[in-house]
């Protein structure tokens, strides 16, 4: 598993890139959010600061790559921080 900072940096160099779920769920914990029940393979994340509601799904074993791009643009918009 990549260290979310790092995988946080490469994302915003190259939004197209391709990560894995594993990757992508890890990424949601380190920037706070907080994972609620889901249906099936969808794993719902709420945080905070942040008032939608977020669902992310695996294609494979590969995050599905316009929930990578949502999770970009909530993490600008709201101004969220990776959490130590």
């Amino acid at each position: 598993m990549t260290k979310p900072s790092k995988l946080y940096e490469e994302l915003l160099a190259n939004p197209n890139t391709i990560i894995s779920f594993a990757d992508f769920r890890g990424l949601f914990e380190a920037f706070g959010f907080i994972e609620r029940r889901g249906k099936g393979s969808h794993r719902n994340y709420k945080h905070p600061k942040v008032p939608p509601i977020l669902t992310a799904q695996p294609r494979g074993k590969d995050a599905v790559p316009y929930q990578v791009k949502r999770l970009l643009a909530v993490i600008k918009e709201y101004d969220l921080h990776i959490s130590e």
